[in-house]
């Protein structure tokens, strides 16, 4: 497989890079078509932020040495976005890391994956299921990817330690959350992997969840739900999922338990129903070659209307001069570690004012931005908060509606 071959010197200077404050996915790879390599990219970024009225952070090279050697006593190490041993499928969606660390088998990441997600609070037959088809997937080619969370993701992990199985950590990979699942994560590390973007020593906060699960469905050919509830983070996963161009699947429930309410939800939005193995393997059967190596990322497919920028989950520096690459992606911000979230008061004052304009009738991302008189990023930061506190809904097509009680 072709694919780039860094230096260790240009590992360091794109770690450095990505560090840097307010520098994601989507200004990093702006900076390296502009410079050429990150270590010009990193020469030029304080005067062009300067330029912007800002003076921002570069991350100190003793700080990126350290990251470094963590990682490396840890056993892990990273890859580079278009290095062989980064997942193909991963590679393709707006927003991939340029740099993923990574633990255990790196095998694991170069097979064809399917992502089971669901509740944290999973009922005692959907463990049962989840294990059911972990195992089945697993038998017939699959690596299971998930999030490490209780409930649903360990029954998958657990199910899927004999024939692979990716962790996706929101945190950095020596921060394992939640902690009663540390022993299963160096088990699966024996037969599987586990990754992260985050740096070592990286504890994860709320909106480092969802930007975990950009990654669970990003890394595999299909996602399925199989118990969420209707505020449920696996439907964001499943959300990704469709945007990237994936299959989505959803297990069925009695319309009397709320954690089925999520799955039934996605049937009805079109998802794939999913009531064993087979369901999966014959759907995604025509995106395998016959040796069953995933050869090329699917298309990505979204809904009309929708835009990748609508789902920006950090803030990124807009430089003058630099001409933004034409996928979206989901980028950084940055504090002491290399992230920093907005301000608290800040951030509460925009979601009150945009709750305040949506109501029962469907609107448009393009009129909430102008009725708000606010930046198109700001917007979208607080619009993704709000969906995920499950106080606004999205509809096909991008339309917003609130939640009303």
């Amino acid at each position: 497989m072709a694919g780039i071959a860094l230096t260790d010197r240009q590992r360091f200077d794109w770690l450095r890079l990505i560090r840097s404050e307010s520098v994601g996915p989507r200004t990093f790879r702006a900076l390296m078509n502009r410079y050429g390599g990150a270590a010009a990219a990193l020469d030029a970024l304080p005067e062009l932020a300067r330029s912007t009225g800002r003076s921002i952070r570069i991350c100190p090279a003793a700080e990126a040495e350290r990251e470094l050697e963590a990682l490396a006593r840890r056993g892990g190490r990273l890859l580079a976005l278009g290095e062989p041993a980064y997942p193909l499928p991963l590679q393709a969606i707006d927003s991939a890391p340029p740099l993923l660390a990574v633990l255990g088998a790196g095998e694991a990441l170069l097979r064809p994956s399917v992502a089971l997600v669901g509740s944290r609070n999973a009922s005692a037959a959907g463990l049962k299921f989840t294990a059911r088809l972990a195992q089945d997937l697993g038998e017939a080619g699959f690596v299971i990817v998930s999030g490490l969370a209780r409930g649903i993701d360990t029954a998958a992990h657990t199910a899927s330690l004999a024939t692979g199985t990716v962790a996706v950590l929101a945190g950095g990979l020596d921060e394992i959350y939640p902690s009663q699942n540390a022993a299963l994560f160096e088990r699966l590390l024996a037969s599987g992997a586990a990754i992260s973007e985050m740096p070592m020593g990286w504890a994860p906060r709320g909106r480092d969840f969802p930007r975990r699960n950009r990654l669970v469905s990003g890394l595999a050919l299909g996602t399925v739900v199989i118990e969420a509830a209707r505020k449920s983070g696996s439907l964001i996963t499943a959300r990704f999922a469709n945007e990237q161009g994936r299959q989505v699947f959803a297990v069925p429930g009695s319309p009397l338990d709320p954690r089925a309410e999520g799955g039934n939800h996605l049937i009805r939005e079109g998802a794939t129903l999913c009531g064993e193995a087979a369901h999966v393997i014959e759907a995604l059967a025509p995106l395998l070659r016959d040796d069953g190596i995933f050869p090329t990322p699917p298309g990505l497919v979204r809904e009309a209307g929708r835009d990748a920028a609508s789902e920006a989950l950090w803030d990124e520096l807009d430089l003058p001069g630099i001409q933004q690459p034409p996928e979206a992606a989901l980028p950084a911000a940055a504090d002491s570690n290399g992230f920093s979230p907005p301000a608290a008061l800040a951030a509460e004052d925009v979601r009150a004012s945009l709750l305040g304009l949506l109501g029962a009738t469907p609107v448009s991302l393009d009129d909430v931005v102008r009725a708000s008189g606010r930046s198109a990023r700001e917007v979208s930061t607080a619009l993704v908060e709000l969906e995920l506190d499950g106080v606004i809904l999205r509809h096909p097509g991008g339309a917003l509606t609130r939640v009303m009680t």
